[in-house]
């Protein structure tokens, strides 16, 4: 069975940095297309990196420069490094996975619960 567990949100102020973290079993991080999506209250869930069984990435406009996904195969994990934290990346953020590439639209097949970024003074 698939599962996918992020961890690492918090509250942070702008400026501030924070690491998200999501737990894969059930698959080989690596073999599956990898993304962070995020939602914010009364917006549309966004896609915010993903990153492909070859290892390219994707970033969206908003946080390029900002904020890094990586993944660790020996920790079955994927890391979305986010530095530089403005009060619009308030969101709930979400790991999502898949055998498809669904770059930055919303149809992996997998998806975890969700960690809380806040970036508030």
């Amino acid at each position: 069975e698939v599962q996918l567990v992020e961890s690492g949100g918090g509250l942070v102020q702008p400026g501030g940095s924070l690491r998200l973290s999501c737990v894969a079993s059930g698959f080989t991080v690596g073999n599956y297309y990898m993304g962070w999506f995020r939602r914010a209250p009364g917006k549309e869930r966004e896609g915010v990196a993903t990153i492909a069984i070859y290892g390219r990435t994707m970033y969206a406009d908003s946080v390029k420069g900002r904020f890094t996904i990586s993944q660790d195969k020996a920790k079955n994990t994927l890391y979305l490094q986010m530095n530089s934290l403005k009060p619009e990346d308030t969101a709930m953020y979400y790991c999502a996975a898949d055998r498809i590439d669904w770059w930055f639209v919303a149809k992996y097949n997998y998806w975890g619960r969700g960690t809380q970024v806040t970036v508030s003074s």
